[in-house]
């Protein structure tokens, strides 16, 4: 059975940097993405990031671009988002997702191509 766990969340002032943590099992990460979404309250569910476990790839939304880190450790099945310099506008539940390898390529934030979805971790940014 695949199950996926984010967490890592809670509050932070803003500029801060949390590292959320996605723990995988019941498969290997090397024939997956990964990705990480976001909703706000009242808002849609959101693709952030996504990683290509075949060559490290990395997607990330215009909105984290250059804030966030995607990453992940095969040996361990675990991936990581690294988000720094955080702001207001972050605040949101993040999960984490496993699509098919092809997911990276085709819709890597695209909510359909993902199979499987972990709970969620909140994250919240104070201003």
């Amino acid at each position: 059975e695949v199950q996926l766990q984010a967490s890592g969340g809670g509050l932070v002032q803003a500029g801060g940097s949390l590292r959320l943590s996605c723990a995988a099992s019941g498969f290997t990460f090397d024939d997956y993405a990964i990705g990480w979404f976001r909703q706000a309250p009242g808002k849609e569910r959101e693709g952030v990031s996504c990683i290509s476990s075949r060559d490290g790839g990395a997607y990330y939304a215009d909105s984290v671009k250059g804030r966030f880190t995607i990453s992940e450790d095969n040996t361990k099945n675990l991936a990581y988002l690294q988000m720094n310099r955080l702001k207001p506008e972050d605040t949101a539940v993040y999960y984490c997702a496993a699509g098919s390898e092809g997911t990276f390529y085709h819709g890597p934030t695209q909510l359909g191509e993902y199979s499987s979805w972990g709970q969620g971790t909140q994250v919240t940014v104070s201003s």
